[in-house]
């Protein structure tokens, strides 16, 4: 067998929080125990966001919880071709196609149409299926944004990607609770991907070279990552992205999603909603084994 490969994958446009030490470690501790490479990735598409200041602040943490990697550091940014070749390569197979309506012209349009009664399918994430830009543009005005190149994402042409795989999908999830012994590790079972309930998803913008169901795909394969541990809220995005890898011919690594650390309201964190940060624990007087035995980590090996 291969030596298993390991990442974790955050985004540094904000401070890491329990969420982010508990799915770090949880990465680390089975690299270690499996005799396997732990990877740290930046992704940082969004360079207005990303900035190095708040790269920095995440490694500082990472370093703090007691996490060591593989250098150098994979930075999205280094990437950008990597995600226009699959791109391109979806375009001219006609499974992406660009789309012109705006955040607002969905939402009235949805709202316009729910008056009546009825209801809009929405993806798992809540968000209405993308109606197509005929439902509202007129052929004129489809031509005109097109001819002045006005702002669009790049969406995935759910229906003709399905048409494209030739057999069923499915990913290996692991087994719910976390192994004591290396033997059990290869339990669990497939899980049949019913990618459909995304509708066309968004896999770039015209301002942003790539979108995250594309890049963590490709970056995933380009780092031979075999094992991906993740939260329990990407579960359902597991079905995009096994049909992504099999429209551009890429391995399927094995899956596990882990238990979320909610807040006091029942939410997961967020550091879009200034989740307790790590460095804000750390100032407080809070050490990395604190932390750790929060979010339940009791099994680290070096601690």
């Amino acid at each position: 067998m291969s030596v298993p490969v390991f990442r974790f994958a955050p985004s540094p446009n904000g401070r890491l929080h329990l969420g982010h030490a508990l799915s770090a470690w949880l990465n680390y501790d089975a690299a270690l125990k499996r005799a396997g490479r732990f990877l740290v990735r930046i992704e940082d598409i969004d360079q207005i966001r990303c900035t190095p200041g708040k790269q920095r602040d995440m490694l500082e943490d990472l370093h703090w919880l007691g996490l060591d990697w593989e250098k150098p550091v994979y930075r999205q940014s280094d990437h950008f071709a990597l995600y226009a070749a699959a791109l391109q390569t979806l375009e001219d197979k006609g499974l992406a196609y660009r789309a012109y309506l705006t955040r607002s012209e969905i939402k009235a349009f949805v709202t316009s149409y729910e008056a009546s009664g009825k209801v809009w399918s929405r993806d798992p994430d809540g968000a209405p299926l993308y109606p197509g830009d005929e439902a509202i543009l007129s052929r004129t005005q489809l031509a005109e944004r097109r001819e002045k190149n006005t702002q669009f994402a790049v969406r995935l042409n759910m229906q003709a990607a399905l048409n494209e795989v030739k057999q069923s999908l499915s990913w290996w999830e692991g087994a719910s609770q976390w192994p004591e012994k290396q033997q059990r590790w290869m339990k669990g079972t497939r899980i049949a991907a019913d990618p459909s309930i995304w509708g066309d998803v968004i896999l770039a913008r015209k301002d942003t070279p790539t979108s995250y169901h594309l890049s963590v795909v490709l970056d995933d394969a380009r780092q031979n990552i075999t094992d991906v541990i993740r939260g329990q809220d990407l579960y359902q995005a597991t079905a995009i992205h096994r049909l992504l890898q099999d429209l551009l011919g890429l391995p399927e690594p094995r899956y596990r999603h882990h238990r979320l650390i909610l807040d006091g309201n029942g939410a997961k964190l967020s550091k879009s909603t200034s989740a307790t940060s790590l460095q804000a624990l750390r100032a407080a007087g809070w050490n990395a084994s604190r932390v750790l035995k929060e979010v339940g980590m009791f099994q680290s090996p070096s601690l």
